[in-house]
């Protein structure tokens, strides 16, 4: 094997281990990166080898250098040693010096333990004594409580239990003690075999017998050595004079107040009192006057024959209770819900501040909810005509709608001399013999015949026409907006009159203007000249009327608001001045708004369930608009109320409520009754493509016509057919829709469509002229629904349709 040299990677790698063995070193980049082979490791084991007996040889020499400082520290740390052993000797010396007299201090200490002991004992000694002396004491105060309790002193007995409870709490023993114990369980059994004597005695001195209605109070009785006040002062012992107070306060009233303030009974006792007895019997006056005599009889007993710590409660226990009782069942009942009664109202006021006088004079109070009521008479004379109001609107609709009644709308309007041509073209007119519609005619205008026209006087009355055969009156209520029908036969009916010339009678006759001229013999004829001369429009007025049906329900209504108006008015006038509800004169006209909103709240729940309720609603609430409009204008004018009292009733903004009421009925019913129709026309799908079409169509059919025979005797013309009509639209729209959103029509369904068109339009025989030629009042009229224009005649031909009264 060959010798590694120091300069061949083999000695490289060799010296790299050794330099960082022995100096931490790392090598260089170029000896780090050589390759170590099996030459590299006997020249590296070497080298390690020979630096391991260089340092061996080195540390060697160190030690012989030092060996004599190695000596002398050995030596110095020998004398540390026999220092540290000397140390603790001499502290065990002290230890055992200063444990020498320890044997004198035991004997002083167990002398002291002795005289504490000795100490004790005698204390011990001291305390039992005093013990057996207190349970003494004690025992020998229970012996004369049982005495007393034999003897029936209770007084004295209560005395002696408060006295042995005080002894026996200052006795020096734990309570646990057996004999305490038995000192404890002894006073408490003899405290309620007192107390049963006491309660023995109590209620001899206070009986209060329910079944009998009779109440005994007795000061003092020769067989009870105990007085009432002294049993006053041993309920103060047993804490319990709130409770007996509360108990007894109970017993009387079910015994004697109860049975005298119970306004169900027909007949009411009297409260009558005998010496020490306070009792029932007989038959006592309705009147409230009575009662509040029979009171304070009552309360003037009580106070006479109680101790003071008992009347006392009278205040806090009983009045409390008693005060809203009186108030509910006969202050509040003796508050008449109109003026009539008025006198006997103020006379109950005076009684009832007179008994708070007397209560307060007998040292009773707490009687600030008597006061509240005599001094608020007009609020609560108000608050009971609200209540009364208010519940006559419930009861009247819970009776539910009652007959039904047809009443009659008339609307005037004053038509111009343009209007009445208009209207005469419509469906009017004019032969050379009449003096009716030429009146209008411009100035120095002549009749074919020559002769001048002459126009009625002055004071014509008004002629009557139905609302539903003119537009213009059925947009005077809002209805027949939908239907265009009208004004596209008004051309051809205007063309039929001119063909039928002079044939038919004066239409003006069924106007009836000029009726009054013609009757009246004296009334002056005009002459062309005074024609001349007046420069003035010349107006007519028309009166537009028609029949409907309301239930029986708007009438109270009506009624109720006249009668509160009524009653405000009186207590403004200058003979209710001294009334105790004079105040309340504002408040009462507030109540028709409050009456009238009751019935808008309740009214729906009542009216749902008959058949066409919601339309008896509309018509109801558009009647009581009416009326209260009338009655408004009315009021104002009058001069037999006061001024205050025109200014105080408004009832603008509830006309306007009930109007919005009334339109809100019918709109709701009429959605329902269209979304029934659309739902029986398939709802959302398309009828056209359902599988059972027919049925689905004629029960919209048999839909509408079952509602416009139910809607028939209850709605005017002019809303019947608007409402029938506004559902025939709505199947109507919803077929055509249908049609209209199809892809495509085949033959078949071309034919079906037909059919279904035929059926819907089978419906017109609704609308026929015949259908509503009844009469009314003398009048008969054609109300077809392509003849809208038409007015009633009596015994003419109707100028557009051709229709002629029988």
């Amino acid at each position: 094997m060959a010798v590694a040299t120091p300069d061949s990677p083999a000695g490289q790698i060799a010296q790299a281990l050794v330099d960082f063995s022995v100096k931490g070193a790392f090598p260089e980049e170029s000896v780090s990166s050589l390759t170590v082979d099996s030459d590299a490791l006997p020249a590296a084991i070497e080298a390690l080898a020979s630096a391991k007996a260089k340092l061996q040889a080195e540390i060697h020499t160190i030690n012989e250098e030092t060996a004599d400082d190695v000596r002398t520290w050995k030596a110095n740390a020998q004398l540390v040693q026999d220092d540290i052993i000397l140390s603790k000797a001499l502290a065990n010396d002290i230890l055992k010096q200063s444990e020498a007299p320890q044997a004198s201090g035991k004997a002083i200490e167990e002398a002291e333990t002795r005289a504490a002991f000795l100490a004790r004992e005698l204390d011990y000694n001291t305390q039992l004594r005093n013990a057996l002396k207190g349970i003494k004491a004690v025992n020998q105060i229970l012996d004369q409580v049982e005495q007393a309790r034999d003897e029936r002193r209770i007084l004295d007995a209560l005395h002696l239990l408060e006295r042995s409870r005080k002894v026996l709490d200052a006795v020096p023993v734990n309570k646990s003690c057996r004999a305490i114990k038995l000192l404890d369980i002894r006073a408490f059994e003899l405290k309620s075999d007192v107390y049963q004597v006491f309660d023995h005695v109590w209620n001899t001195l206070i009986h209060v017998d329910i079944e009998s209605h009779r109440v005994s109070i007795s000061g003092v009785k020769q067989d009870e050595p105990m007085s009432l006040s002294d049993a006053v002062v041993g309920l103060k012992t047993y804490n319990e004079v709130d409770q007996r107070a509360t108990q007894l306060w109970h017993d009387i009233d079910k015994a004697i107040f109860a049975p005298r303030l119970d306004t169900k009974q027909e007949r009411l006792p009297s409260i009558k009192i005998n010496g020490n007895t306070l009792e029932l019997e007989g038959t006592s006056d309705q009147a409230i006057e009575a009662v509040f005599q029979d009171l304070e009889k009552v309360f003037a007993f009580l106070v006479e024959k109680l101790p003071p710590e008992l009347v006392e409660t009278i205040s806090t226990v009983l009045l409390p209770g008693l005060i809203p009782t009186m108030t509910r069942t006969w202050l509040d009942l003796a508050v008449p819900s109109s003026l009539e009664g008025m006198d006997r109202f103020q006379t109950t006021i005076s009684t009832t501040k007179g008994f708070c006088t007397t209560l307060k004079g007998l040292g009773l109070s707490h009687l600030n909810e008597l006061q509240e009521w005599t001094e608020s008479a007009p609020r609560v004379w108000l608050s009971k005509r609200r209540e009364a109001a208010l519940d006559q609107i419930r009861t009247q609709l819970s009776q539910g709608l009652g007959a039904s009644k047809q009443v009659e709308r008339v609307e005037k309007q004053v038509v111009s001399k343009s209007e009445g041509q208009q209207l005469a073209a419509n469906g009017a007119k004019v032969t050379e013999d009449d003096g009716g519609w030429d009146a209008w005619e411009s100035d120095g205008e002549q009749q074919t015949g020559g002769q001048q026209i002459s126009k009625p006087a002055a004071t014509t009355s008004a002629t009557e026409l139905s609302a539903d055969a003119i537009d213009d009156a059925a947009d005077a209520w809002g209805w027949g907006e939908e239907d265009p029908e009208p004004d596209k036969v008004e051309e051809p009916q205007q063309k039929k009159q001119k063909q039928e010339g002079e044939e038919d009678d004066d239409p003006t006759e069924a106007w009836g203007w000029g009726d009054d001229a013609q009757n009246d013999d004296t009334a002056p004829e005009q002459t062309p000249t005074a024609l001349l001369a007046s420069s003035k429009p010349q107006t007519r007025e028309l009166t537009f009327k028609e029949t409907y049906s309301i239930s029986s329900l708007p009438q109270p209504v009506l009624d109720l608001i006249s009668a509160l108006a009524e009653d405000g008015a009186a207590l403004t006038q200058e003979n209710y001045a001294d009334s105790p509800v004079a105040a309340a004169a504002a408040g009462l006209f507030s109540l028709p708004t409050l009456a009238l909103a009751m019935f808008r709240a309740v009214a729906p729940h009542y009216y749902a369930p008959d058949v066409g309720g919601n339309m008896f609603l509309y018509n109801d609430a558009t009647y009581l608009s009416e009326r209260l409009a009338e009655f408004a204008e009315e009021w104002v004018k009058r001069d037999n109320i006061s001024t205050r009292a025109q200014t105080l009733l408004r009832l603008d903004n509830d006309i306007k409520s009930m109007q919005s009421f009334a339109n809100r009925a019918y709109s709701n019913e009429m959605s329902i009754q269209k979304t029934v129709l659309r739902d029986l026309l398939g709802g959302e799908q398309n009828l056209v493509q359902q599988d059972d079409t027919e049925s689905c169509v004629s029960a919209a059919v048999a839909r509408v016509r079952s509602l416009a025979i139910a809607w028939e005797s209850i709605l005017s013309r002019s809303a019947w057919q608007q409402a029938v009509g506004s559902l025939v639209d709505a199947v109507a729209n919803k077929i055509i829709g249908d049609v209209m959103d199809l892809p495509g029509i085949g033959q078949d369904e071309a034919y079906n469509i037909a059919n279904h068109i035929a059926s819907v339009t089978a419906l017109d025989d609704l609308f026929l002229p015949s259908r509503f030629a009844t009469a009314a009042e003398g009048l008969r009229g054609c109300a077809s629904s392509t003849c809208r224009k038409c007015c009633r005649v009596t015994s003419k031909t109707c100028g557009i349709c051709g229709w002629r009264a029988s």
